[in-house]
């Protein structure tokens, strides 16, 4: 595969790209390099910042992070899909991860922090991988969980997952929902292509 036809890299270019714009911006206007890529309630009022924030980074380390992450799970999960499953499916991850964040946050507090970064995407694809792969259908089925029993299962690796990434200023209710979404996502195969499902059903 070439790497510009990589839908895992054709989302780093995005990275790089949202970033130099932002990083620009942020000499000639911070209130639209605020306005235009940062998550922030009400939804309604900058709805352009709610799939732009997905991409948009706050400086060099986290945009690193978050690169290498979705090399090492975006390499794996696009084998197993579409280029246009795996964009829409990353877009859609980061979304719901962002809502939840500052929706949850604004239950608590009269003041919400905007949220920006790919992260919830990136846990989504994590999660995709460890639930939708033969060995997760090995250990579930010998355990003989009822769906009720396997999803309470799946959310407590979720908070498990999330946890391990506690850290001052980390949006972690987005890291939450995305591990968790990616967790049912992979159970449900929802990325798997018919052909590649026909596949996987034929006898060796």
């Amino acid at each position: 595969m070439r790497l510009s036809r990589s839908p895992t890299i054709q989302t780093l270019a995005v990275f790089l790209v949202v970033f130099a714009l932002r990083s620009a911006l942020r000499f000639v206007s911070p209130f639209l390099a605020t306005s235009l890529f940062v998550l922030a309630p009400p939804v309604v009022v900058h709805p352009w910042a709610l799939p732009l924030s997905v991409y948009a980074h706050h400086n060099v380390p986290h945009l690193v992070s978050n690169a290498v992450a979705l090399l090492f799970a975006g390499l794996l999960v696009e084998r197993v899909t579409t280029t246009l499953r795996f964009h829409a499916y990353f877009l859609a991850v980061g979304m719901l991860a962002g809502v939840a964040q500052i929706w949850v946050t604004g239950l608590f507090s009269p003041t919400v922090p905007g949220v920006l970064g790919a992260s919830g995407a990136v846990f989504g694809l994590f999660g995709y991988l460890l639930a939708g792969n033969p060995v997760a259908d090995a250990v579930l089925g010998r355990l003989r969980l009822s769906r009720r029993a396997q999803l309470a299962a799946l959310f407590v690796l979720a908070f498990l997952a999330t946890a391990t990434t506690a850290a001052p200023g980390v949006a972690l209710l987005a890291h939450f929902t995305g591990f968790a979404v990616g967790l049912i996502a992979g159970r449900f195969r929802i990325l798997r292509t018919e052909t590649q499902a026909t596949n996987n059903d034929r006898p060796v």
